[in-house]
């Protein structure tokens, strides 16, 4: 994992981040993006050995593109910073990109249990995914927040999206660059510190479906 960065887009996750910094595989570099936290988030990263980066731009996407604009190695990954993924797992997405066997993949969310992922979020997901799958030609059946490529191949895909747009946009440009796309089980657990802030609600779903939605309709 010497060739691998892994960025964490981070918005107020102090709990989850000892757990999730712990895990990050041996070698592996941790690139925690900080998007205006106020719980202390930056410096608990900064004392678990990652590497911080503010990014001021509110939004997933932006927070996501200033990692990728900050990696270094060969390999990006992408993750949630709330706990619900396990970075213990990142082999999995990563290994098929450094074999050459795909050029990106994304790990495919199993829940551990039902409160890891609510009804709302899985619906939604389902929509988008089958979408993609009609429209795109893509065989994906989730729009995964763990995802690994290569960071040059990325940055040429042009992406633009700075919302809750910006995974759809990855995998929709990748489709039409002529991409192999992936994708491989991963655990999904609750995250920590209580509901996520977009799929604990109805209406944070909503808004990051109408966001991909835009994204889609391009």
């Amino acid at each position: 994992m010497r060739h691998v960065d892994v960025v964490l887009p981070c918005l107020n996750e102090a709990a989850a981040l000892p757990f999730v910094l712990s895990r990050i595989p041996v070698e592996a570099r941790a690139i925690v993006v900080d998007n205006g936290s106020t719980d202390g988030s930056a410096a608990i990263a900064e004392a678990h050995g990652a590497r911080v980066v503010e990014v001021r731009q509110r939004g997933f996407g932006a927070a996501a593109h200033g990692g990728l604009e900050e990696a270094t190695r060969p390999v990006v990954c992408f993750m949630d910073a709330d706990g619900s993924l396990d970075p213990g797992q990142l082999a999995r997405v990563v290994e098929p990109v450094l074999t050459g066997a795909a050029d990106l993949v994304l790990g495919r969310r199993r829940p551990t249990c039902r409160a890891a992922w609510p009804w709302h979020a899985r619906i939604g997901n389902a929509l988008l995914a089958a979408r993609l799958r009609r429209t795109a030609g893509v065989s994906l059946h989730d729009l995964g927040p763990m995802r690994a490529a290569r960071r040059e191949a990325l940055l040429d895909l042009g992406l633009t999206d700075r919302r809750f747009g910006y995974p759809l946009e990855m995998v929709l440009r990748a489709a039409r660059s002529g991409w192999r796309i992936a994708e491989v089980d991963v655990d999904y657990a609750p995250r920590a510190g209580g509901r996520s802030k977009v799929t604990g609600t109805v209406r944070g779903t909503l808004r990051a479906v109408a966001d991909m939605s835009r994204v889609a309709a391009r």
